[in-house]
């Protein structure tokens, strides 16, 4: 086995939101055990979702998860934040890849060959399921967020800035969990 290089896909979730974190996930795959259908998370419905996850989690080698919280957003932007929590779980990988691919035009600065896949969650098996964990994973955060800020609407759009998140943003002000440097959060803040 020495002579293979393992390779993790790696896929960010949350960057549009105006409220939670952005969450990342790190997946090594097993070649001699290939898990059937993986895509990339927004082209699967919430309960195919909900299907794959524990599949990933189970027949993969190794997977890990990172984020950066709304605080450091704002300290040092959202494309910044999203290369940190990238960075934050390939490190946390309980095997070290030689290679990442990772999802988009921007990768981390890691210790290992790196590659950027446009639409690399619909080309690589590895960046789908981490796009899945991600998304899974942030998903399930908002709904409990919903709970402890009730009347945002965080269960349904996740923190997107749909009508329903600015006009709470207007009529409830802003909470923890918002990112206060995005514009929209902004001018709620006046």
């Amino acid at each position: 086995m020495s002579d293979i290089i393992l390779v993790a896909g790696v896929d960010e979730v949350g960057r549009g939101p105006l409220a939670g974190p952005v969450v990342t996930a790190a997946v090594i795959l097993d070649p001699d055990n290939p898990i059937e259908g993986l895509a990339d998370s927004k082209k699967l419905s919430e309960k195919r979702r909900e299907f794959l996850v524990p599949l990933i989690k189970e027949h993969a080698l190794a997977w890990a998860m990172g984020r950066a919280e709304p605080e450091e957003i704002d300290q040092i932007n959202i494309l910044q934040a999203s290369l940190l929590a990238m960075k934050r779980a390939v490190e946390a990988l309980s095997i070290t890849p030689g290679h990442v691919l990772v999802d988009g035009i921007h990768a981390p600065d890691l210790n290992c060959k790196t590659t950027t896949v446009i639409k690399g969650d619909q080309k690589e098996p590895a960046i789908a399921a981490a796009s899945i964990l991600a998304k899974v994973a942030r998903d399930r955060e908002m709904h409990e967020m919903d709970l402890m800020y009730p009347g945002y609407g965080f269960a349904q759009h996740k923190g997107y800035p749909t009508k329903q998140h600015q006009k709470a943003l207007a009529d409830l002000g802003v909470t923890d969990i918002h990112r206060r440097s995005f514009s929209p959060v902004q001018l709620a803040l006046l």
